[in-house]
């Protein structure tokens, strides 16, 4: 059940209001007043029963994903942290000092569950839209990235040894006497395994790889041959995997890389430091001159780039009044020109009849693209999207929106920062003026003047 919000604060007797207590020039404070909380309250009131135990606010939770992504935190840091800073209890809504947690970590599990892909998406479009005009330049750049799972690097023995474990657990489950449980040989082939990229030993590893995977065929044929046909149904899905596990080649297509997350692909960037990951691609789309992200979409398959440009310029353009009208990409983009009337603009050399001011405006042009770079590195090392923790695909599409919503409310604190900066200096130059003017302030008076403008 949701609860009716107060609209009228009422000013408690007996403690301080935390507004007065604050610094007003805080970024974080100009943005808890900047945002429209009650967008939010209007649209996520449709995920809400009206029946059962009353829920927390829709702010709190929504302050709280969205600081959890500024801050690069935990959902169990964020939570303990909220109650030692002030700031985040302001911008949560809150008008005094709490001394209690605001909510159990799992609060932000089902929020994010609740509310889904689509609420998401709202919440995204409101850190775009709080940049006002400058979401609509006609340029913009795409690029695209990978988001890694929070998965170990697999390989064919960790993936078979899990296996087996998981198999034991069945049986456990059911109840199930096992003819033989294989745990001390499965000991000795991970050792061989670990030594897999040995010349001299890696004709054993391969041997034990093979063997693991007669293990896990011989567990699937017991446990099959004890269950009542019932409780095989429940399993099937379970050993349809593993079998499928078992039987796939080095070069096979659509393998899976992870029993708990399958969805996920590996890709090669062509990366010295790191030549695969593992996890889904994330395409980002931001603003030529103010580098604010306006569109960003998740992958569910490994398609090459090219084919990626229709699903994040349309996800782009919702959040502007006119469409796009030229993209800049990288080579990799290669064999699109035009996708729904947006110019599609790659690298290339100079053509001939060019004259030297388009050569020069074409060469800044390409320069300017490589700005998304590190947007991208932002977005992944500050705003969680290095290594993704929440489950599925759809955890992707979540975390991908949150951390790009993350990245524009930073960008948004900072141009205010350097707004209060240029006010100050303007200020101060109004009063050098007044002060050269009557020429009777001591210079004394004159520094500290300036010691009280910060």
């Amino acid at each position: 059940m949701l609860p009716h919000t107060p609209k009228n604060n009422q000013p408690n007797l007996f403690h301080n209001q935390l507004r007065d207590m604050l610094d007003s020039n805080d970024p974080l404070i100009a943005l808890a007043d900047t945002i429209n909380w009650e967008f939010f309250e209007d649209s996520f009131e449709k995920y809400y029963s009206k029946e059962g135990r009353p829920a927390k606010p829709i702010r709190l939770m929504v302050g709280l994903l969205l600081l959890k992504q500024l801050k690069n935190l935990s959902d169990e840091e964020m939570i303990e942290q909220w109650k030692q800073n002030p700031y985040y209890q302001y911008f949560c809504g809150f008008h005094e000092f709490q001394i209690a947690l605001p909510c159990h970590a799992t609060d932000l599990v089902y929020f994010r569950k609740r509310i889904g892909k689509e609420g998401v998406k709202e919440i995204f479009g409101m850190s775009v839209k709080l940049h006002g005009k400058a979401i609509e330049d006609k340029q913009v750049i795409i690029d695209t990235t990978v988001q890694e799972k929070n998965v170990t690097y697999p390989t064919d023995g960790k993936l078979a040894i899990k296996m087996i474990h998981q198999l034991h657990h069945i049986a456990k489950d059911e109840k199930i006497q096992l003819r033989r449980t294989y745990v001390k040989e499965i000991k000795e082939h991970r050792i061989k395994l670990r030594f897999f990229s040995h010349p001299k030993k890696i004709k054993k590893a391969k041997a034990s790889m093979k063997r693991l995977k007669t293990i896990v065929g011989i567990l699937m044929r017991d446990i099959s041959r004890n269950l009542p046909e019932e409780q095989l149904k429940k399993y099937q899905e379970t050993f349809d995997l593993f079998t499928k596990v078992t039987n796939q080649k080095m070069k096979d297509t659509n393998k899976v890389y992870s029993l708990h997350e399958q969805h996920i692909y590996v890709v090669a960037k062509g990366k010295d430091h790191k030549k695969y990951e593992y996890g889904t691609k994330a395409s980002l789309v931001t603003t030529m001159k103010d580098n604010i992200i306006i569109g960003a979409v998740a992958h569910e398959k490994n398609v090459h780039d090219s084919k990626t440009l229709e699903s994040a310029l349309v996800h782009a353009n919702r959040h502007r009044t006119k469409p796009i009208v030229e993209a800049i990409c990288d080579r990799g983009y290669r064999g699109k020109k035009e996708v729904d009337g947006t110019v599609i603009c790659i690298p290339d050399s100079p053509k001939k009849k060019d004259t030297k001011y388009q050569k020069e405006l074409k060469r800044k042009k390409f320069r300017r693209r490589a700005a998304i770079e590190p947007i991208i590195g932002h977005v992944k090392s500050d705003h969680r999207m290095q290594r993704n923790y929440l489950k599925g695909f759809m955890g992707d599409e979540i975390n991908l929106l949150l951390a790009c919503s993350a990245f524009n409310l930073k960008k948004w604190m900072n141009n205010f920062l350097a707004l209060l900066f240029i006010l100050k200096i303007l200020l101060f130059m109004y009063l050098l003026g007044q002060i050269r003017q009557e020429r009777r302030v001591k210079y004394a008076d004159m520094y500290l003047i300036l010691f009280r403008l910060g």
